[in-house]
């Protein structure tokens, strides 16, 4: 028997905002940004005040601890992410509409799978498309399923493995999010914030600190992770300009481009996702297109072997790589699969709280189906023309990734290009894809920390914009100037840290997800 819709916005005494305090023309939850607020202040400080390095030490230690004992959580975890989406396109449940039955989409097709796109991970895609491959086949650390290094099953496990870093289970990861953050907000009008999720498992604590807790531990992983981004983009970036036009800008080329990137994030959030995360992402999705095509025909005869390679090494691996019992390649798992489960899923509540704003709408089969398939499918082609023509210049000693291997991995793609027909017009076109990706980044995780912030309201004031978007470049630009790479790299393995309480948040979000759909009337077909 069905159960009452018992888990909607009428069946609790709270009222979205109603925490909220308005001051300054700001519109906070109080202690949500209090704390969040105060705890990244105090980060700062403690930033400036210690050793960079012992920083990064200690919080490395932590993140090895977390992945060695971990491990097998975190690959199940992302498992279960995976085979649970899948279930939801066939069960019954995928006719659910987020919004209800009469809902429209609110956004083209087209512009909807770019803003999820470059939400999501296109800016990775430009840093780690040819050095993840080039790692992999080298030995630069450890090869998958302990494959000899510099051999044609290395090169072609080599793209099945980054593809498997980046296909299905990240995406279902942010599906999982997505799709539970949509559903709730839309279908029983909670508010748009993490707590919301888990209404049906913890009542109206969930407006208590409980929730709060789950709030907070989402601005921090978020804002450290986008202030994360923008100190690597900056360093890819700025590496490209200096390589590009032989400038010799450090530092201070590297703040020069978070400056930029930052202050252009600023405008596109004032503008709004309409105006601003819209826009960007669609020119975003036309110059990664073009960039992608004209790689392709200029090394037309490697990408035709290297799609049909990357797509059946992937889908030949998938299980394999999946399986972490008795596995020979442990140090590569561990250093590279759990590794990036742990970030994809600390990132999560940013790119699936974005993904579900812009998703009101579509079916849930219709949701899931191109959230996994879409960017997994573009993925097959942006690694196998990159990562395919990457390896071809290392196996036949082509330039200076075929000499040196992978030596700086922010220039792997620029050196890629030296060794090719119009590399400076490449490198051009590539450093300004990187850099309207981070304002992509940007603009979108503040948009996705305002919402938090501001008790579950999706439409912050315009201060309350500003304020989070400059505060991500000012993060990022401090540790920078402080600690340089190492100041970044605690940063990072500080946000790591966050996905392993994010993990069990994730699976008990399943369970909250079935418990809402449950409540929901479905349409004979």
């Amino acid at each position: 028997m069905q159960e009452t819709d018992k888990y909607s916005i009428d069946n609790t005494d709270y009222s979205i905002g109603q925490d909220n305090v308005q001051k300054w023309g700001f519109d906070i939850h109080n202690p949500v940004f209090g704390v969040s607020a105060g705890l990244i202040l105090l980060f700062l400080v403690a930033t400036l005040v210690s050793d960079a390095a012992a920083a990064k030490a200690a919080l490395d230690g932590l993140k090895w601890k977390i992945i060695a004992n971990f491990d097998l959580l975190f690959i199940w975890a992302g498992n279960i992410f995976l085979i649970f989406c899948v279930a939801l396109i066939f069960l019954p449940f995928g006719k659910i509409r987020l919004g209800g039955e009469d809902a429209k989409p609110e956004h083209s097709t087209i512009s909807w799978l770019a803003m999820l796109f470059a939400a999501g991970m296109g800016i990775g895609l430009m840093f780690w498309s040819v050095a993840e491959p080039v790692a992999y086949l080298t030995g630069w650390y450890e090869t998958p399923l302990g494959v000899t290094p510099n051999t044609p099953e290395a090169a072609s496990l080599a793209l099945g493995a980054t593809m498997f870093h980046w296909g299905l289970h990240p995406w279902a990861i942010y599906g999982v999010v997505a799709l539970s953050l949509a559903f709730f907000t839309y279908n029983k009008g909670l508010p748009l914030s993490i707590r919301s999720i888990f209404f049906p498992i913890l009542g109206d604590r969930t407006w208590g600190w409980p929730g709060h807790i789950v709030d907070i531990l989402a601005v921090l992983a978020t804002l450290f992770g986008l202030a994360t981004s923008l100190g690597l983009g900056a360093q890819q970036a700025a590496s490209g300009i200096n390589h590009v036009f032989g400038t010799e800008g450090g530092v201070g080329m590297q703040i020069l481009v978070i400056v930029g990137v930052t202050a252009l994030a600023v405008i596109s959030v004032v503008r709004g996702i309409e105006g601003g995360v819209k826009l960007l992402s669609n020119i975003n999705m036309i110059v990664a297109f073009a960039l992608l095509i004209f790689v392709a025909l200029l090394a037309l005869s490697v990408t035709i072997g290297s799609v049909p390679t990357t797509l059946g090494a992937y889908l030949e691996n998938i299980i394999p790589l999946s399986n972490p019992h008795g596995r020979a390649d442990e140090a590569w798992f561990q250093g590279w699969t759990v590794f990036y489960w742990a970030w994809w899923i600390s990132w999560s509540p940013f790119v699936g709280m974005f993904i579900a704003r812009v998703s009101k709408g579509r079916t849930v089969r219709e949701f899931i189906t191109a959230v996994l398939i879409v960017p997994t499918l573009v993925t097959v082609l942006w690694m196998s023309v990159f990562g395919g023509k990457a390896i071809d210049q290392v196996v036949n000693s082509i330039g200076t990734l075929g000499s040196d291997g992978l030596t700086e991995v922010p220039l792997a793609m620029f050196q890629m290009f030296d060794a090719m027909p119009f590399g400076t017009i490449l490198s051009i076109i590539a450093i300004v894809l990187v850099l309207v990706f981070f304002i992509t980044s940007s603009d979108s995780g503040s948009l996705v920390i305002d919402s938090i912030t501001a008790g579950g309201k999706i439409d912050a004031p315009v201060p309350q914009r500003i304020f989070w978007a400059t505060i991500e470049g000012a993060i990022a630009a401090a540790l920078l100037w402080i600690g340089g790479t190492e100041a970044i790299q605690a940063l990072q393995a500080g946000a790591i840290s966050t996905g392993l309480p994010f993990t069990i948040v994730l699976l008990l979000m399943c369970v909250s997800l079935i418990m809402g759909f449950r409540t929901e009337k479905l349409k004979p077909v």
